[in-house]
């Protein structure tokens, strides 16, 4: 997917998710546009991994649902 494609997903503006994406580390953006996100990276079979989760990459990250 791409910032085109996730921006018209989650109902946010394309700059929005490029601002995003440009973030140093920690993603700054505020709660709702957030959870868009994380909505529409669910629906599309992406799976976030947390830091502190068990994972066999062992460590953060993203995977596909299976």
């Amino acid at each position: 997917m791409d910032q085109k494609g996730l921006a018209e997903a989650s109902g946010l503006s394309l700059p929005t998710i490029q601002r995003m994406e440009a973030s140093d580390g920690t993603i700054r953006g505020n709660v709702d546009s957030l959870m868009k996100l994380v909505n529409a990276l669910a629906e599309a079979g992406i799976v976030l991994i947390a830091e502190d989760a068990v994972s066999g990459g062992g460590g953060r990250g993203v995977r596909l649902r299976k």
